[in-house]
């Protein structure tokens, strides 16, 4: 089972809303996940990002791959870096 970090949309028409999630990559964008890992929220003037770095940490180091989106997000907030410097101090 092939697993990805990846944003799930919801809200209203014109009004996005996105959920960061870990999902079975043969799923549909919007259909069923494993676990939700955060929100994004890109509004004009808000941008808001709430993310559960603890549970993105466990997937990324299970071996999920993040969407490039969610991996802007994460790099953003500086949890690919952490994730990095923990490959390199394990090896």
């Amino acid at each position: 089972m092939a697993v990805k970090l990846r944003l799930k949309r919801m809200g209203a028409k014109q009004q996005p809303f996105y959920r960061i999630v870990a999902a079975d990559s043969r799923f549909p964008r919007d259909g069923r996940f494993i676990e939700t890992l955060g929100t994004y929220n890109p509004v004009k003037g808000q941008d808001k990002v709430t993310l559960d770095e603890e549970k993105i940490m466990k997937w990324l180091n299970n071996g999920a791959i993040p969407t490039d989106t969610v991996k802007n997000i994460l790099s953003n907030a500086g949890i690919i870096k952490k994730y990095t410097d923990s490959k390199k101090k394990n090896k």
